[in-house]
């Protein structure tokens, strides 16, 4: 079975030989259509996410074909296309308890703590595997697991019809936020160094922040891109009162003053990824109903054989890169 993985620092290849996965009794085999890759993939493949060993599959914004289903499954079959949520949480702990699975310590991130999904055939445990319509355009199923983020992270905000909202990075995350803003009734303004990115951000309905003068302030504040810089910017152009939903990540310190903080009476919030199965039950319903197109932030596809090519480009392309992996045929009993 083919596999992509990083075999050593900065270095993907396409693995030739990688075993067949097992089906356990809860779990269901997937054949893999395609995969999204977002800045938590750049960042293992360049090395700022250790893992845990090498060679290292990677991957995890992943769609395909059910082709088996274990023992103990009852509520997935053969044939269905399903889009995998990639974050297995315990169920058992706190958090998970108390229905804020997200926090889980124990939870299980697909290419990031254990193998990744971008393989020609996965083992998923099959409440994570999500049915989804035949008909819904193979670009938009690829990107259920990036909007479910963002969606939580406008949700989290507390944004309402008519409020602006400043989303500062213009990747593929803040794109997608720029849709779920819009979805919300807000209007959304953007901010990103990279003219390309910026440009995709307008044609998709948002406005340029420039636009609003650099001493513009928002209600709402998204901040996408990881960089401290822009944290900082952020908590500056945050309104009084409002609330700067933390999406990027960075292990380098960002420098804010606490005077700033308290004297705007400011909510600052992490949005860490989406709580199981609320997350994903949201977006999928939402997608059943509203005409969000997420596929529209899609700029480049690639086959399995060019992913090395892929995962470097990914960071220059003024939208979302994906992979796509040929029909296999199913797997022998």
């Amino acid at each position: 079975m083919k596999a992509v993985a990083l075999v050593s620092a900065g270095t993907v290849k396409v693995l030739e030989d990688r075993p067949e996965p097992s089906c356990g009794p809860g779990d269901v085999i997937v054949a893999v259509r395609g995969v999204g890759l977002c800045g938590s993939d750049l960042a293992v493949v360049g090395g700022r996410r250790p893992v845990p060993a090498f060679p290292w599959i990677l991957g995890h914004e992943a769609f395909g074909v059910v082709l088996a289903a274990g023992r103990d499954v009852t509520d997935r079959r053969p044939g269905q296309r399903v889009v995998i949520e990639p974050n297995y949480p315990c169920l058992s702990c706190g958090p998970c308890r108390s229905g804020a699975t997200a926090g889980c310590p124990d939870r299980r991130a697909a290419g990031i703590t254990e193998p990744g999904l971008l393989a020609e055939r996965v083992a998923v445990p099959a409440p994570f595997a999500w049915p989804v319509p035949e008909s819904w355009d193979e670009a938009d199923v690829i990107c259920v697991e990036p909007l479910t983020v963002a969606l939580n992270a406008v949700r989290m905000s507390g944004l309402g019809p008519g409020d602006d909202c400043l989303v500062l990075g213009a990747g593929s995350q803040g794109l997608l936020v720029v849709l779920a803003v819009l979805h919300a009734g807000g209007r959304p303004f953007v901010a990103d160094p990279h003219g390309g990115r910026r440009d995709l951000a307008l044609r998709l309905g948002a406005r340029d922040a420039a636009d609003a003068g650099p001493e513009a302030s928002f209600p709402v504040v998204v901040e996408t891109s990881g960089v401290p810089e822009a944290f900082e910017e952020a908590v500056r152009r945050t309104a009084s009162g409002g609330a700067l939903i933390v999406v990027g990540q960075s292990t380098r310190p960002a420098r804010v003053p606490t005077f700033t903080l308290v004297q705007r009476r400011m909510t600052v919030r992490g949005c860490l990824i989406y709580d199981h199965p609320a997350g994903f039950a949201r977006t999928i319903a939402t997608l059943g109903v509203h005409d969000l197109r997420p596929g529209r932030v899609l700029r480049e596809r690639f086959d399995l054989a060019q992913a090395p090519q892929a995962f470097a480009r990914a960071s220059a392309v003024a939208g979302k890169t994906w992979i796509g992996l040929p029909r296999t045929e199913e797997m022998s009993a």
